[in-house]
């Protein structure tokens, strides 16, 4: 991740441990994502706490194992896993929990969506999307949510690119049904808006990338920029292309929201 403050904001869950689980399926659900569901294994022991939670996800390379991997990811344990050797180390990633399931077809379900990024190199998070079987392995360790405002806060504005969209769907899913306020959410193209689950007093805007050569969330930010504030208090909760949440932060607090109203996160950096 690039730039963030969500050290700060941040909802550790209650026990973070890793734990194994096996791919049960994956589709293409629109023309940049795919949706891989995880099942089995240990995720039975998987709290779901809603909202932008998210998780680290390792995901073998070919001739390697899940063998050895860190039940905690400090700085210690996390440079100790860089030792591993290149060649048979996981890949790790970090990822939204798109939808969770108390029952599926092996027990509890994860959905995790990932954008394919069609077009430019295929990291290994896409190419993993792109191609795992079922019953392939992976593990995880769950890193709680950021998405935290003080309930005093009578607004919310969420602004996400693609890459921020899974989050952004729990985040709306889970707000009380009494919730205010807007979410912008930027799309490679129309085909890859999707239903979601928003309170009635909140304001869905969705912005398709009409230039597909622009910097992904660079139109989410001039969008969010060029809207005025409410009036009453706002929460604002932005994440993507840092470059997204790093503007977007900078244009809220010089319009007069206080830093600690402002959950920001760079999910990636564009080349």
């Amino acid at each position: 991740m690039a730039r963030t403050n969500m050290r700060s904001t941040r909802v550790a869950p209650e026990v973070s441990e890793l734990l194994t689980a096996r791919v049960v399926r994956r589709e293409r659900i629109s023309p940049n994502l795919a949706r891989v569901t995880l099942g089995g294994g240990e995720l039975d022991r998987f709290r779901p706490l809603g909202f932008d939670q998210w998780f680290r996800l390792f995901l073998p390379v070919p001739g390697g194992s899940l063998e050895g991997l860190p039940d905690k990811l400090t700085a210690l344990s996390y440079a100790r896993f860089m030792r591993l050797p290149r060649a048979t180390r996981p890949a790790l990633r970090a990822y939204t929990v798109r939808a969770y399931r108390a029952v599926g077809s092996e027990g509890p379900e994860i959905d995790v969506d990932v954008v394919l990024h069609e077009g430019g190199a295929a990291g290994p998070g896409a190419t993993w999307a792109a191609s795992c079987a079922p019953g392939s392995p992976v593990a995880l360790l769950d890193e709680g949510i950021g998405f935290n405002p003080d309930p005093a806060l009578e607004r919310v504005w969420l602004v996400a690119d693609e890459s921020g969209l899974p989050a952004a769907a729990g985040i709306l899913a889970s707000l009380p049904d009494t919730a205010a306020g807007r979410a912008t959410i930027e799309v490679p193209s129309d085909g890859d808006r999707q239903e979601l689950t928003v309170p009635a007093g909140v304001e869905l805007e969705w912005i398709v990338r009409t230039d597909h050569g622009a910097r992904p969330g660079a139109a989410a930010l001039a969008a969010a920029s060029a809207r005025p504030l409410p009036d009453a208090p706002l929460y604002g909760w932005t994440v993507g292309e840092q470059q997204l949440p790093s503007g977007l932060r900078r244009h809220w607090v010089r319009a007069g929201v206080p830093k600690g109203h402002i959950m920001f996160c760079g999910y990636w950096r564009a080349s």
